[in-house]
């Protein structure tokens, strides 16, 4: 018998391919390639750079920074904010012929389905997808819908798809009679929802299960046991038929990768340290975390809160470092204490590859007659997308 070690045959998956950057998926929020030659981040002239392209191209442009972007990035925002108010921003400024935004994939595709044709979306960095978007395909989505279907469940089911998806998961929504909600708007969303269920009703709610959770038990009232979670990597979601018929929520087994490090551990820890502690979180945490809060709420309810808090209180937030630390600088002056919820640093990755070079980059290229990156989501999602998207915009 030889000893000697047998090479292994082992193929790399698609996936595995996608992960390591050496293929791209352009179903995917996950975007590999970047052409054009990037400036040298460490150019002492970049800031001067972005400045000359961004005037070179006045009106013609208009840049969105979401929250969680670097500083370096939010310095050229023209309006900052969460990925629907920035949506909702770029389609009304129907003069810009180019909006270059500043976020992740799925919210450039959102500012595409809501723009104007003549009006071109440009994310300086194709790469900059979101972990919780990829954990719900169309694909996926569809065998879960032939899994409820034969159930018997699918007729009084009505999904209900945050707005971190893809085009491809919002189309789907709309399609079959569901609307799209964000952190804020979400009990409003499930309220509706139900309505058009009818008696029984249930929800498909895609992809964050703690977001769907949080809000039917936290603001619902309803009970964990309300709620099953559906694998898609699993057979049939790894739920029965029973389990199906008896649940009122079915929660997508998906998660953001920042929020869902946050732990019942941090909320204690951070107790004990800052005593008189306010923990404020975002509802894309666990449950048990929420439900150890002392408030809960969106990006711009986190804002909100914080902007009138008295002077000398002090907070922990559970959501992005980049905002909080944002927020503990400009809230410093008027003597709020502001800190992380986990003491792990704890950036969103996919937010942070737009940097200065990529957004330098992308406006250069477009000052110099050049539309690079383009997000443009096809007629046919764009045309049922757009179905749910208004349905959320005409919510009460």
């Amino acid at each position: 018998m030889s000893n000697a070690a047998e090479p292994l045959d082992v193929q790399p998956t698609p996936l595995a391919l996608l992960l390591l950057g050496r293929e791209a998926d352009p179903r995917s929020e996950r975007g590999v390639e970047c052409p054009g030659d990037l400036p040298s981040p460490s150019d002492p002239d970049l800031v001067e750079r972005a400045r000359a392209a961004k005037a070179r191209l006045g009106d013609r442009v208009f840049v969105l920074g979401h929250h969680y972007q670097r500083d370096e990035v939010i310095e050229f925002a023209d309006v900052t904010g969460d990925s629907f108010k920035l949506a909702r921003e770029a389609a009304a400024r129907p003069d810009a012929e180019y909006i270059v935004f500043c976020g992740v994939h799925f919210m450039a595709e959102s500012a595409d389905i809501l723009t104007s044709d003549r009006q071109q979306v440009v994310l300086p960095d194709l790469a900059a997808g979101c972990s919780m978007a990829d954990m719900a395909t169309a694909e996926q989505v569809a065998e879960c819908w032939d899994v409820l279907t034969e159930a018997g469940v699918a007729e009084r089911t009505v999904p209900v798809s945050y707005m971190n998806s893809s085009a491809d998961i919002k189309a789907f929504t709309g399609r079959h009679g569901g609307t799209i909600c964000t952190s804020s708007n979400a009990r409003r969303a499930l309220d509706w929802a139900f309505e058009q269920a009818g008696e029984d009703g249930k929800i498909l709610f895609l992809p964050d299960q703690h977001l769907g959770r949080n809000t039917a038990v936290r603001d619902m009232g309803m009970s964990l046991e309300d709620c099953v979670v559906y694998n898609p990597h699993k057979p049939n979601g790894g739920l029965t038929a029973e389990q199906l018929r008896d649940a009122r929520m079915i929660l997508w087994r998906g998660h953001c990768s920042v929020h869902g490090r946050f732990s019942l551990d941090s909320v204690n820890e951070v107790r004990e340290r800052l005593p008189g502690v306010n923990v404020l979180v975002h509802p894309e945490c666990k449950h048990e975390v929420v439900a150890a809060a002392d408030h809960v709420g969106s990006t711009e309810y986190i804002i909100n809160t914080l902007d009138a808090a008295p002077a000398g209180s002090k907070w922990a937030i559970g959501t992005e470092l980049n905002l909080v630390r944002r927020l503990a600088n400009r809230y410093a002056p008027e003597g709020k204490e502001i800190v992380f919820l986990d003491r792990t640093v704890c950036f969103c990755s996919t937010m942070n590859r737009i940097d200065l070079p990529h957004l330098v980059w992308a406006l250069e290229s477009l000052a110099d007659g050049k539309v690079v990156n383009r997000i443009q989501v096809d007629p046919e999602t764009e045309k049922f997308a757009k179905v749910a998207l208004e349905r959320m915009l005409a919510l009460p």
